[in-house]
């Protein structure tokens, strides 16, 4: 069927404005949104219904200006010169109405149909601001909806301004090109389909017309040398346009009854303090680990029962055989040993949320932007850096806001060593092994304590690899932070505890695929063996150590056996290559499979595992080096694909994922030997 034709908007403004917010009003969706720049860095569509009409909505990542200075800002950029939709719904904040307003005559100057949306319009009567809205959508020559997105406020008005189809354009219909270029950029044979003035402007001072520099009226060689300066082309345009924007909100907007203590300002003098800023932000880190490891423990060993359960009850009461054995040892055990830590997931993943929300990781970007130079990176590489303790993949996409090309290819290179919420399940079973459960200075838990130690080890190991990089990787421009601070905001509570529910549910969803498939292939390799002396067939039904599960692991084992592992470990290793995560639901399905005490389960059959020699087979030395292993392993199918995606370059790709699955052998071999 031929796909439906909507009305399409596109939704446009400066970073950090309350678009994402604003899209999920309009749309009835739950696209994450942060109080900070660089949440959005790809396009989202959406569909807003009002009046039985129905508009296509597409969300555009953050851009000051149409001259882009990173990877998303070119997304922006390239979609609105397209001109393939019908207008543009400008997002403006009302903290920053000069700020917003460059953009805002850049895109009218190239006579595209505009509505304005002030947004966060609760904030004017909070700092004491009077705009004159009125005046403000006759000056501009616009319709003007003001909104609160997070509230809902002015989202029926804007709506019904979309359905009435209240665009226009154009704010100044007369932009003049210098004098000084003039006489250059008329020589200049533009195609047929570049009438509009800026827009020929645009592409001088964004260097694309050396495109068609050959076809000139006179004097090329002329235009070439006035046209080399593109930078300074856009510097001077930002000039004078700002000068225009200064005049014009002289009679809109009153001065602000300041106060020079005022409350954002005061908490900013403690949270981005040189020593306090560091201080505080561990003791929130600390406090995040706390509970997610005391909070989930109540559901998880809930979750452990039901399926346990389940287990007991499938192979009781369904008939013996193939059938029994595969679901009741191998997919509900596979599938129950990820679920149960489900929740752990969704506790790291609402507080990071609740952060981002509130804007405390604005200041987290400011506070170590100071403490990142020195290793190649900026403030802006904190972003995937901490969101890749959710996810690596959504965490190498969002380094397209960084500006500088270097310092993009390293966060992208490193990003992989921050402890991503696939490995947290891995460390959650390996510390409950080898680390008492106790407590020091009555309320910290030494295995939060370990866990948080292994968060940080990620974050140090990509710092020391972003040092290697910086004076590998030549640069090709000069590296900045440009962002705005925005103030404190009350977190939506509801909200972000749905999208980490849809986090989690989508987890499960991915991992649980995976596993199931897993799953059954363990099964099917531990349930049949090698033919006997007297068989001419495969055997069915076989103790674990006789299967070709056991056979093809035992082959493996002399490579992982001096890191401590025995063929078990080695086929949880082999299977976690696709996705992490696998490995603990690969380790459930092979101590449901083994003989043994049925009513035990997987963390007590590891607790009492032993080598041949007598020895505990999970010591301290086989904890360590296993822990270290996922550290620093590459083992994450579907990052590598996006790394390769991202950096357009094999090279780097298997630079990465070779060099970090040696460096993690090596590692857990050291460990291993130095423990033991």
């Amino acid at each position: 069927m031929p796909e439906t034709q909507y009305t399409k908007y596109l939704l446009v403004g400066n970073p950090n404005v309350g678009k994402s917010s604003l899209f999920n009003a309009l749309c009835n969706t739950k696209q994450k949104t942060g109080n900070y720049a660089g949440v959005t860095v790809s396009s989202s569509k959406g569909i807003c219904k009002y009046q039985g009409k129905e508009f296509e909505i597409v969300d555009l990542p953050g851009v000051y200006s149409l001259y882009p200075s990173s990877a998303d800002e070119r997304i922006s950029s390239d979609y609105i010169l397209e001109k393939n939709y019908h207008g543009v719904i400008y997002v403006l904040e009302v903290l920053n109405l000069k700020r917003g307003l460059l953009l805002l005559q850049q895109i009218q100057d190239l006579e595209i149909p505009v509505l304005i949306v002030i947004n966060q319009i609760d904030l004017v009567e909070r700092k004491g601001i009077k705009i004159d809205f009125s005046k403000l959508s006759s000056v501009l020559s616009c319709k003007v909806v003001s909104t609160n997105a997070k509230k809902n406020l002015g989202i029926t008005e804007l709506k019904e301004a979309i359905f009435r189809e209240e665009f226009s354009s154009c704010f100044t219909k007369n932009f003049e090109i210098p004098s000084q270029y003039k006489t250059a950029i008329e020589a200049l044979i533009f195609p047929d389909k570049y009438k509009n003035t800026y827009e020929k402007w645009f592409l001088v001072a964004s260097g694309k017309a050396k495109y068609f520099a050959g076809s000139t009226k006179k004097n090329p060689e002329d235009f070439c040398d006035r046209l080399q300066t593109e930078k300074r082309l856009q510097t001077q345009e930002t000039i004078r346009r700002y000068k225009k924007i200064d005049n014009l909100l002289a009679d809109i907007i009153s001065e602000k009854n300041k106060q020079k203590n005022h409350i954002t300002e005061k908490i900013d003098q403690i949270l981005v303090h040189k020593i306090w800023g560091y201080t505080i932000f561990l003791l929130v880190l600390l406090t995040v680990f706390q509970l997610v490891f005391f909070i989930s423990s109540f559901p998880k060993e809930a979750i452990e029962d039901l399926f346990f359960y389940l287990s007991s009850f499938t192979e009781k009461h369904l008939p013996p055989g193939p059938v029994n054995s595969l679901i009741s040892k191998g997919i509900i055990p596979g599938i129950g040993g990820i679920m149960a830590f489900a929740p752990q997931i969704g506790i790291l993943l609402y507080a990071l949320y609740l952060l981002e929300d509130s804007g405390y990781m604005a200041r987290i970007v400011f506070l170590t932007d100071r403490f990142l130079r020195p290793f190649g990176l900026n403030g802006k590489s904190i972003i995937p850096l901490v969101s890749a303790t959710a996810c690596a993949i959504p965490a190498i996409l969002s380094t397209r806001n960084i500006e500088s090309h270097k310092e993009r290819l390293i966060t992208i290179l490193v990003t992989p060593f921050m402890t991503c919420s696939a490995r947290l399940p891995i460390y959650s079973v390996i510390i409950t092994l080898i680390i008492p459960d106790q407590y020091f200075m009555g309320w910290i838990s030494y295995g939060a304590t370990v866990l948080l130690f292994m968060y940080f080890l990620g974050f140090f190991s990509a710092l020391f690899f972003s040092v290697l990089l910086h004076r590998t990787i030549k640069p090709r421009e000069n590296s900045y932070l440009v962002m705005d601070m925005p103030t404190y905001k009350k977190p939506m509570f509801k909200k972000n505890l749905g999208l980490a529910w849809g986090k989690v549910l989508s987890f499960i969803g991915g991992a649980g695929r995976i596993i199931f498939f897993v799953s059954i292939i363990i099964w099917a390799f531990s349930y049949f063996g090698p033919a006997q002396e007297n068989q001419s067939l495969p055997s069915k039904d076989v103790s674990l150590e006789n299967s070709y599960l056991a056979r093809a692991g035992k082959y493996i084992e002399p490579a992982i056996r001096p890191l401590g592992y025995d063929w078990k470990i080695g086929v949880g290793i082999l299977t976690s290559f696709a996705a992490r995560e696998v490995f603990v639901g690969t380790m459930s399905t092979l101590y449901r499979l083994e003989n043994g005490d049925k009513e035990e389960r997987m963390i007590e059959k590891m607790q009492r595992e032993t080598k041949p020699n007598g020895e505990k087979l999970y010591s301290f030395a086989t904890g360590i080096s296993i822990l270290l292993f996922y550290a620093f392993a590459m083992q994450c199918a579907s990052t590598i694909i996006v790394v390769y995606k991202e950096t357009l370059s094999l090279k780097w790709t298997v630079i990465q994922g070779v060099g970090m699955s040696t460096l993690a052998y090596i590692i857990s071999f050291l460990a291993f030997q130095i423990f033991r």
